[in-house]
């Protein structure tokens, strides 16, 4: 008897607010979230803990299982309310663009500016011993990759890889290798960011080297202008993805080396989340850059023309990644 009247109160004492909670999910699963009111938005987060502690009670003290599985319903309905994206694709689009996407690579700024300084000091490093000694060439990049351009190329192969005419390939084909190859060398770049960033930052060095060790072929024939052109026109774009997944990278193995008050594995997966946002941002500018390198860079062959592509793609992400996402 004394049980009987125990779950009569129980359930006389919360039942209301489990029937607004029940209302509440009743219209936000037939209505858009907006049409909720305010003072609906405010008590759904509170009914849903409150309906959390009946749950926890009811199971504790051995309730009929009819009340607990109305509750465990209930509680799992407030749960993918509250915490499962119910915006539209085009608003989540829109929002992961104008806001959160911006946002996530301010939030790594200190490792972005890590992984760029890495990027050039290492270009300026392998250019200067590859000048010095031209063996270090071959050491820095495959014969693969240099496809004729390297120390021993006369001035004529290297100015014609600049500004020859596309190969026979076509440039659709070229520009979806290129997007492949520099998508997995960013992954890669990110993806072992959690050994304590020590692989991210070898690849970071590896990709300047390989920049630099290029211009070491071009300058000796009065070309490094026309390198640097050649690269500026998909290279802002393709080298701020670079740079930006080894930040996010960093970011990761920074949050495992130095958790702080939190676990390591706290710790890691807070950084991995940001990280996967500026990740999927970074294979877009990789598609971006792509297209450019398949494309304009081997139809466009003025030089300035290139600078000013390349310098109009820089001041953009530059821009974009430095205001955007600031309101609201």
């Amino acid at each position: 008897m004394s049980v009987n009247f125990g779950a009569h109160h129980f359930r006389t004492e919360r039942e209301a607010d489990w029937a607004r909670l029940e209302e509440l999910l009743d219209k936000l699963e037939a209505k858009s979230p907006r049409r909720l009111s305010d003072t609906d938005l405010i008590d759904l987060p509170r009914l849903y803990r409150a309906t959390l502690s009946s749950l926890s009670i009811a199971r504790a003290t051995s309730l009929d299982a009819s009340l607990v599985g109305y509750l465990e319903a209930l509680s799992t309905r407030a749960y993918f309310a509250l915490y499962s994206a119910r915006e539209p694709w085009g608003r989540q689009i829109k929002a992961f663009f104008t806001t959160h996407w911006p946002r996530s690579v301010r939030a790594i700024a200190w490792e972005l500016l890590l992984s760029t300084t890495l990027l050039l000091l290492s270009a300026f490093a392998a250019y200067h011993l590859v000048r010095t000694d031209p063996a270090w060439y071959s050491a820095m990049i495959s014969p693969e990759l240099a496809s004729g351009r390297d120390m021993n190329a006369t001035p004529a192969t290297l100015r014609e890889s600049l500004y020859g005419k596309p190969g026979e390939a076509p440039l659709e084909i070229f520009a979806t290798s290129l997007f492949t190859h520099n998508s997995q060398v960013a992954i890669l770049a990110f993806a072992l960011g959690f050994l304590f960033a020590i692989p991210t930052i070898i690849l970071a060095v590896q990709n300047g080297a390989m920049g630099g060790a290029m211009f070491a072929a071009f300058v000796p024939h009065s070309l490094g202008w026309g390198l640097f052109a050649w690269l500026m026109i998909h290279g802002t774009t393709e080298i701020a993805a670079i740079a930006i997944a080894s930040a996010a990278g960093i970011h990761i193995g920074r949050a495992v080396a130095f958790p702080g008050d939190r676990s390591r594995m706290t710790a890691a997966a807070e950084a991995g989340r940001r990280g996967a946002i500026v990740m999927i941002g970074v294979i877009l500018m990789l598609l971006i850059a792509g297209l450019l390198e398949g494309f304009a860079r081997q139809l466009v062959i003025d030089d300035s023309a290139r600078l000013a592509i390349g310098g109009g793609m820089l001041a953009l992400w530059i821009t974009y990644f430095s205001f955007g996402g600031r309101r609201g």
